[in-house]
């Protein structure tokens, strides 16, 4: 699947990481399976790794679909989400750009653009200086 997550609960993070095509309904599946884990909450901080990415389905009904899902989880619940998308790339960094346009307006989701793996992990708060080392920390 070219999206999956991994919740790191000693850090307090969700790892999602995007390889190949961006597919929406795939989004979609992964995001249900995330909000059904029994260690989810919408506090938790999320790294987003679109560094793999290659292409990316641009059907925007489905995008609204899901940002829809994304909202129900994460706002009104009295808490805020922290959302740093690691964007090393002119793709993924247009991509991030096009996802944060979508949180405009909504105060419960902070998200973040880092185009270096250092600096994504510092803004979470984290002290490892990669991503290997901090997904190795967890087992």
């Amino acid at each position: 699947m070219p999206v999956a997550f991994r919740i790191l609960p000693r850090s307090g993070v969700v790892y999602l990481r995007f390889e190949d095509r961006i597919l929406i309904d795939e989004n979609i599946q992964a995001f249900r399976a995330y909000t059904r884990h029994p260690d989810a909450h919408p506090a938790q901080k999320h790294l987003v790794d679109l560094s793999g990415i290659t292409a990316i389905e641009w059907d925007y009904v489905k995008l609204m679909q899901l940002q829809a899902l994304k909202a129900g989880f994460f706002c009104g619940r009295g808490s805020q989400t922290l959302k740093v998308y690691y964007c090393p790339t002119k793709l993924s960094l247009s991509v991030a750009k096009m996802i944060l346009r979508s949180w405009v307006g909504i105060n419960s989701v902070i998200p973040i653009i880092q185009q270096h793996e250092d600096d994504a992990l510092s803004v979470l708060g984290l002290r490892q200086g990669c991503f290997s080392n901090l997904l190795a920390d967890h087992g």
